[in-house]
């Protein structure tokens, strides 16, 4: 095998101007304009087939000179709401939004493959397609981008996610249950608004509205078998200190690894809301959206993962990692439709992702791109076999 990594650290300067070029001009999901047409012409440069999806999204391919299977790697292309606080002489340039994520080095990461793939494409028995997706960090693009048919004709789909909890240059490898699914919901809680002297006469939506967000937060203690997470990101109420308010609003999300312990949150997650409007004669309007499905890597394709990493990095590199993460991903949607896998990089940052602060050591970009290149590459060679 190609030894990819040796080629990827010769590609070392390239790939992190690309990397720091991502993270200069952060985009929101769904207006990665800018950051889509970098992403195509640097594909064209390596003489891939170029595909606009949607608005943003692009698909790569890269078809070598021989004749065997597809593989697809994906990368996520947008960044958060966040202002940037890394201190960097590549910050963002674009304010209050930054790449908190790591999306930047999943596409330098994800080019460098291309990169790297391209230069042996004489040599590639089969296809490689690299899926440029917008929006992950909201509603997602994995399941607009299958829609749109670019999971056709593709046999495996492999992807990764720069993580703190590993150092530069270490591989996580996860098999089974890997993210969690996810739920999002939207409360309103309606009162009647009144003088602040004269509460009686009123109904206190803010004051049911902070009596339901600790029940809401409890809720995973129903389930001490099964991880599970409740989070309360935004909470509004009330326009001035003198005022009963009339309206409260909540969001937030829910997040299960296991089918039974979501459907049993969603419905416990109802009836609580139910429940406390009645004990406190307030009305609640609820929106409760399935969102992800969380990531469930097929247990041979982590497998052929872990002995590529191994073969590239050394036995010392990659890590087996026993417990699934609470975050959750769209990448699920590409494993409920095709074998595949996803992977963890090792970030070489101690601050958590969405951190205004969070910021991956540069190396990261070079063994991300030098193991999709491996595994691209070894599965191609392996005739599509996991």
């Amino acid at each position: 095998m190609i030894d990819y990594l040796a080629k990827a650290t010769q590609l070392g300067g390239t790939l992190s101007e690309l990397r720091e070029a991502f993270h200069r001009t952060p985009e929101l999901g769904n207006r990665e304009y800018q950051t889509a047409a970098r992403i195509e012409s640097v594909l064209q440069d390596c003489g891939l087939e170029v595909t606009r999806m949607l608005s943003t999204a692009i698909v790569g391919t890269l078809r070598g000179g021989k004749p065997g299977p597809t593989v697809a790697i994906r990368a996520d292309m947008d960044a958060l709401p966040i202002l940037e606080q890394t201190g960097a002489p590549f910050a963002s340039q674009n304010p209050g939004v930054m790449h908190a994520c790591g999306h930047d080095v999943h596409m330098a990461a994800a080019l460098g493959a291309a990169m790297l793939l391209s230069q042996q494409r004489e040599n590639l028995p089969g296809t490689v397609k690299f899926f440029f997706e917008p929006d992950e960090e909201d509603e997602g693009g994995a399941r607009r981008m299958m829609d749109a048919g670019c999971l056709n004709g593709v046999d495996a789909v492999f992807g990764a996610h720069v993580t703190p909890e590993l150092e530069a240059g270490q591989i996580g490898v996860k098999y089974g249950k890997f993210y969690a699914a996810s739920d999002v919901f939207h409360i309103v809680l309606h009162g009647v608004g009144c003088h602040g002297a004269e509460r009686e006469k009123g109904i206190d939506a803010l004051a049911a509205a902070a009596r339901l967000v600790p029940e809401l937060l409890a809720l995973p203690e129903h389930f001490p078998e099964e991880r599970c997470v409740v989070s309360v990101g935004s909470f509004h109420a009330g326009t001035a200190g003198n005022i009963v308010s009339d309206r409260a609003e909540i969001k937030g999300i829910i997040r299960t690894l296991g089918g039974d312990t979501r459907g049993a949150m969603r419905g416990l997650l109802k009836e609580t809301i139910r429940r406390v409007a009645i004990e406190t004669d307030a009305k609640a309007d609820v929106i409760l959206r399935e969102s992800y499905p969380g990531i469930v890597n097929h247990d041979d394709a982590s497998a052929f993962v872990e002995r590529t990493a191994k073969a590239v990095f050394g036995q010392d590199a990659v890590r087996v990692l026993e417990k699934p993460t609470m975050k959750t991903e769209d990448f699920g949607y590409f494993l409920a439709a095709r074998p595949g896998a996803f992977y963890h990089i090792g970030a070489g940052c101690d601050l958590p992702l969405h951190n205004p602060a969070f910021l991956p050591a540069a190396e990261t970009v070079v063994t991300a791109a030098a193991l999709h290149a491996s595994v691209a590459h070894t599965f191609l060679e392996e005739g599509g076999t996991l």
